[in-house]
């Protein structure tokens, strides 16, 4: 699938480089993945001819907006700015239920490790902070049977993450039981089945729709948006959702 793939890029200068993650790819090569050949941090080295450096990182069914600098010492600037959450991150996802109109989740996340880069790391490491912003911005009422109920509902939730622990906003939604639309991991399967038998969706509903940082050497505030995928604005559509984004 991603032989000869064009990354989007949505911004570029002389040190930094932003683009379009597709869901399904990874940021770099992972001990998680071990036998993926493909990851963006490759691809866009090989599109632009030189090495770039990943500042920040998305799950790799996770879509949007990802950010790489084009040199060392660029990357430790950016990389500071996420340290101190000078960095706004915007998302997008689809969850189970009617979630509350708006809400900030304070929730601490047990830190998740990986069986083989972890397998040195303190196991007994209590859990960290965490906590998430949301809005919703839109539901909607399904004509289609899913375990004990004749309908199902949904939201369109804006999230905005305070603090970066790993699957975060996945996390917090299932412990408010409103499970993202598509997650195989923390999401729940007869809704998965659902959305993919009748919308064609095989990808988890979860983007990240907008970026904003200060530029490390001009100061000019830079504000990015990422487009969303053909999945996506399909769901929106038969969601009767299309005006609202």
């Amino acid at each position: 699938m991603w032989e000869n793939y064009e990354l989007e890029i949505l911004y570029k200068d002389k040190y930094l480089v932003v683009i379009n993650k597709p869901s399904g790819l990874l940021v770099h090569k992972s001990m998680i993945d071990r036998h993926e050949i493909y990851f963006a941090m490759k691809i866009l080295r090989d599109q632009l001819g030189m090495w770039v450096y990943p500042v920040h990182r998305l799950d790799k069914p996770t879509s949007g907006v990802l950010l790489f600098a084009l040199d060392s010492h660029s990357a430790k600037l950016m990389s500071e700015q996420f340290k101190e959450h000078s960095i706004e991150k915007r998302y997008i996802g689809i969850v189970r239920g009617y979630i509350d109109e708006n809400g900030f989740i304070d929730y601490p996340l047990s830190v998740k490790f990986d069986k083989i880069s972890d397998k040195q790391a303190d196991l007994t490491k209590e859990a960290e902070e965490a906590q998430t912003a949301f809005k919703r911005l839109a539901t909607v009422e399904l004509p289609h049977a899913v375990g004990r109920y004749d309908k199902t509902r949904y939201s369109l939730v804006e999230l905005v993450p305070k603090t970066g622990r790993k699957h975060q906003l996945r996390r917090h939604m299932k412990h408010l039981s409103h499970h993202m639309l598509g997650d195989t991991k923390y999401g729940r399967g007869e809704h998965n089945k659902m959305i993919r038998e009748f919308y064609n969706c095989h990808r988890l509903l979860l983007h990240a729709i907008s970026l904003e940082f200060t530029h490390p050497y001009t100061n000019e505030v830079i504000f990015l948006k990422a487009p969303f995928d053909e999945t996506f604005k399909n769901i929106f559509d038969d969601f009767n959702w299309s005006e609202i984004i």
